[in-house]
């Protein structure tokens, strides 16, 4: 399905990729996530599996998304996680993953088998269990990787995310690259970003690992080279010729901005079509309409998303990322 006319911006942008946030509530609190002692509950109104069923086709149907990815907080955690995995999968979409921290992917295995899903990304910031529990002030890392392996036989792929911060975990750089291709898992380092507790952060500058420390820090154990991606990649990825492979989603390094295609819906119910934007749009109302009056009032409410992208580069937002899932 093709978006309709008038929903590319004048960078010839257009939403194809959508994040759907299942839920606000996360049984971690990651300290690049959230600041300490943030409780991380579930939105007042949380949308319910019609509404974001309802949701994904109008946005199908209007602005052509054939890429959708369920996130959260943590999405496994949601009361609409059995019903919407398994109706999503029906949908005409070219690709649905989900994005976890891996704690209850044990207990999910079955349900995640049966609908069919094809890949996964697990967020894991470190092999080290001390580590570990002071990243994400909670889980087992035994577990996650139990979770890991059990989703690897039954022939999920995977991805794992790591966010390295120099005072937390840049010591887990490579052997989490080491754990990673000996596995046949992609591992995509994402760059410290500028939202939530951390815009305006003195201690930002400090923690960030940029692009060029990741790559140098790499290049100490493997030969690698850089290898093309779509056109509206986030990461940069690189190849270590007979071993696998690697990206970097270096939002501040190497901006990708200009060819941005994602959307996101939070379990709240509003539209976010940029990270760097504060701005939101509600749409929980319109899916309560009859269709032919919810159709072209989203078709407004998606055209001033698209507007609030920005042009080139991240600039950085107060608005938390566990809102609106990654």
């Amino acid at each position: 399905m093709t978006a309709q006319p008038g929903l590319v911006d004048a960078q010839g942008r257009a939403f194809r990729n959508l994040r759907v946030s299942l839920t606000a509530a996360c049984n971690y609190a990651c300290t690049y996530c959230v600041p300490k002692g943030k409780q991380l509950h579930r939105a007042r109104h949380e949308l319910d599996v019609v509404q974001f069923l309802r949701a994904v086709d109008y946005l199908i149907e209007i602005a052509g998304i054939d890429k959708l990815r369920i996130t959260g907080g943590e999405p496994l955690l949601s009361p609409q996680f059995d019903a919407f995995l398994p109706a999503v999968m029906q949908r005409p979409l070219a690709d649905v993953s989900l994005t976890t921290n891996g704690q209850f992917l044990l207990e999910k295995l079955p349900l995640l088998k049966a609908s069919g899903i094809r890949r996964i990304n697990v967020s894991l910031d470190t092999l080290n269990p001390v580590a570990f529990r002071k990243i994400c002030r909670s889980g087992d890392l035994p577990t996650v990787l139990a979770g890991i392996d059990a989703a690897l036989g039954a022939g999920i792929r995977v991805k794992v995310n790591m966010v390295p911060m120099r005072s937390a975990n840049e010591d887990q750089i490579v052997p989490l690259l080491d754990y990673c291709l000996a596995r046949g898992i992609e591992l995509r380092y994402i760059e410290l970003m500028r939202m939530g507790h951390w815009q305006g952060n003195p201690d930002y500058a400090r923690e960030l690992v940029p692009m060029s420390r990741i790559l140098a820090l790499l290049g100490q154990r493997y030969a690698y080279v850089r290898t093309a991606g779509e056109f509206d990649a986030t990461a940069a990825r690189f190849e270590i010729p007979g071993k696998g492979f690697f990206g970097i989603i270096a939002n501040e390094s190497l901006p990708f901005c200009a060819t941005c295609s994602r959307l996101r819906l939070s379990s709240a119910g509003f539209l976010h079509g940029c990270l760097s934007n504060t701005q939101r749009h509600y749409i929980a109302d319109l899916l309560e309409l009859p269709r032919a009056e919810a159709v072209p009032q989203l078709r407004e409410r998606l055209q001033l998303a698209l507007a609030d992208k920005q042009p080139l580069a991240f600039g950085g937002s107060e608005t938390v990322m566990r809102w609106i899932g990654g």
